[in-house]
């Protein structure tokens, strides 16, 4: 399969008329009008530089494999528009400096979330699907930075970052290993990729005062340091990461990924609707704080600089909570191993309509148009027809959606207060 990473920015037309550098500022007046207005244009550049440096950007193009020609002429703002984005999320454990402080000092760098984040064509749906790290997929052979090469297998996902890592020793080689996973079994192109690490998160929680989320019960994991009440409840950014980083415990649950991810999911979520609900994107002291913290802790691919985040963020800026979905891939235990967990078929479905920049689970049901009852006799034997045999059944928007063994949900649906 062609896959469509922009890891290398991608060609641009050339502006005959018009001097490259007065195209850039021109443009940038028009992305950062308001920051002009409150700041002053040296205040503006100097917060648009600081954010740029926060982010380590790496190349991974050579490692990943080639991009597909363009054949269009792509906008200069948001270079993707027109195309739907695939932007693959990592959460690391990475523990060394501020983050040893955090989860502790360990050795090596491993992925303990993936997230796959859709962004349709039209910027009118994102859809956030989780891959568990204990599914058992296959992982390609992975070309290193350093140029070892290392030999395909068929194993837990997380294994191909932390491959990378240990064979390449840096993140550009366990991105791409991961990337490689991802796309050989999904049949979706990644366009982006992000890393995040626990400082990152914690940074950018504090950025927005917190989030609200309901706690249906107490929970204590020592191992996590997390210790909260039920009932609705505001977390900080180390209480949030506790949260999120807690698989076994008191109250936690039962002390597996899976369960692990349905928790991390509402935290997100939380943070997308506290993220809307405060017009985060359009309130320029707030988006500079929060892109400030957001920024600081990120790794990326080259091509997702801090001008295409922001061309891609304003032309999402009508987005609402209702159209942001969470869900997990379908799965089932393994059969070569109860600890392990495999992708159900109907995980080929989802990717599927992912790949083809559909609702990943199918498109929603029209409501039948009320009609006065008929006298007509049903067919012989009783058997009926369902309209659109063959569609994947769903649930309309608010009802939760059951899929994967998880339950889809919108992050508006977790704007509901917790039962007294």
């Amino acid at each position: 399969m062609t896959s469509r990473h922009v890891a290398v920015p991608r060609p641009r037309a050339a502006r005959h008329a018009r001097n490259p550098r007065t195209h850039r500022v021109l443009r940038g007046v028009a992305l950062t009008t308001v920051a002009l207005l409150a700041f002053g244009v040296a205040g503006a550049a100097a917060a648009f530089t600081r954010l740029q440096g926060n982010m380590d950007r790496v190349d991974i193009s050579a490692l990943v494999g080639p991009t597909p020609q363009v054949t269009r002429t792509p906008d200069p703002d948001d270079p993707n528009k027109g195309l739907p984005v695939n932007i693959l999320v990592l959460g690391s454990d990475q523990r060394d400096g501020v983050n040893a402080e955090i989860g502790g000092s360990v050795a090596g760098m491993r992925s303990d979330t993936t997230i796959l984040v859709h962004i349709s064509a039209d910027r009118q749906r994102v859809e956030a699907i989780s891959i568990p790290r204990d599914s058992l997929v296959d992982i390609p052979s992975c070309t290193m930075s350093n140029g070892k090469t290392s030999r395909a297998t068929h194993g837990m996902f997380n294994t191909a970052f932390a491959t990378g890592w240990d064979m390449g020793g840096d993140m550009a080689s366990a991105a791409a290993c991961t990337i490689r996973t991802v796309q050989e079994n999904t049949g979706v192109p990644i366009d982006h990729f992000v890393v995040v690490d626990f400082a990152g998160f914690q940074n950018m929680i504090n950025a927005i005062g917190g989030v609200d989320i309901c706690i249906p019960n107490a929970m204590t994991s020592k191992d996590a340091g997390l210790n909260v009440q039920a009932g609705q409840q505001r977390l900080d950014g180390a209480t949030a990461l506790a949260f999120a980083r807690a698989r076994k415990g008191k109250g936690v649950g039962d002390g597996s990924d899976t369960n692990r991810i349905g928790n991390q999911q509402r935290l997100v979520a939380a943070m997308a609707t506290e993220v809307l609900s405060k017009n985060v994107l359009s309130d320029l002291g707030q988006l500079v704080s929060f892109l400030d913290a957001a920024t600081s802790s990120l790794t990326t691919d080259s091509g997702l600089s801090l001008t295409a985040m922001t061309g891609l963020t304003y032309n999402m800026r009508s987005i609402r909570g209702g159209n942001i979905t969470f869900m997990t891939v379908p799965w089932a235990p393994a059969k070569s191993d109860p600890n392990r967990v495999e992708w159900t078929s109907e995980a080929d479905t989802l990717w599927e309509n992912v790949a083809a920049d559909r609702p990943a689970l199918g498109e929603p049901e029209t409501p039948a148009t009320p009609t006065a009852p008929t006298t007509t006799a049903p067919p012989a034997g009783g058997a009926t027809t369902p309209p659109d045999a063959g569609a994947a059944p769903v649930q309309p928007t608010p009802a939760p959606t059951k899929h994967a063994g998880r339950e889809a949900f919108t992050a508006e649906d977790t704007t509901a207060v917790c039962p007294a």
